[in-house]
């Protein structure tokens, strides 16, 4: 999903990690109905412990913003700015089926042992190019990464940004831009373009983190 994006920042001289979650992508082979939300915060967690890093901006695209919530809370002090890419930001206790709008929750059965991705078109995907591309790039989720509530100790206090897509409605992510835009705590931006401006957008989307580098 950050093919496109990634090397616009190395080019401007970041370092840049896109870690594959257990159970998507590369590690597909991994999934299995153990897998949680706990277990994705702990793939990043373990990223940033076993390369070192400190004062990153730790991005997080849509459910990702559940993970990179979690690990700033657990490993706040390496963490400079969260940022959030039309992403869900969820409180202490929340799990992401408890954000969701009701016509989306039909999509996530509590009885399944996995979750399709919603289709490209509904996220506002709408050129045939570009729905081919996401073709293949993303898998079925283990329903305990939706279904499990984040628990938090809000013992992170840095900076956050929420990146609003404006490019397509009706979305689950207006009541966090509302909130992220209307709050001094944050700085918000808005970017003209479908749910993954990583893809559509990369040089837009790459200025804007680029101001918290």
């Amino acid at each position: 999903m950050w093919q496109r994006l990634a090397p616009v920042l190395r080019k401007a001289g970041h370092e840049v990690l896109t870690p594959s979650l257990t159970g998507i992508g590369e590690r597909a082979h991994l999934a299995s109905p153990s897998v949680s939300l706990e277990t994705h915060i702990a793939d990043v967690l373990g990223a940033i412990r076993y390369e070192r890093l400190s004062e990153i901006v730790l991005v997080g695209h849509s459910y990702g913003g559940m993970v990179v919530t979690g690990v700033a809370d657990r490993m706040p002090h390496v963490v400079r700015t969260l940022v959030y890419l039309d992403a869900f930001v969820p409180q202490s206790g929340q799990a992401l089926v408890d954000l969701l709008r009701p016509e989306v929750r039909a999509h996530f059965p509590k009885d399944a042992a996995a979750v399709a991705p919603l289709p490209p078109a509904v996220q506002g995907v709408k050129e045939a190019a570009e729905i081919a591309w996401f073709d293949g790039r993303r898998d079925p989720q283990p329903i305990r990464t939706f279904t499990q509530p984040l628990a938090l100790e809000g013992r992170y206090g840095g900076g956050r940004a929420y990146v609003f897509c404006t490019g397509y409605s009706p979305t689950s992510f207006a009541p966090f831009a509302e909130r992220a835009r209307n709050s001094a705590a944050w700085r918000y931006h808005e970017l003209p373009t479908h749910h993954y401006p990583h893809v559509s957008m990369p040089l837009e989307t790459a200025g804007v983190l680029l101001n918290y580098s």
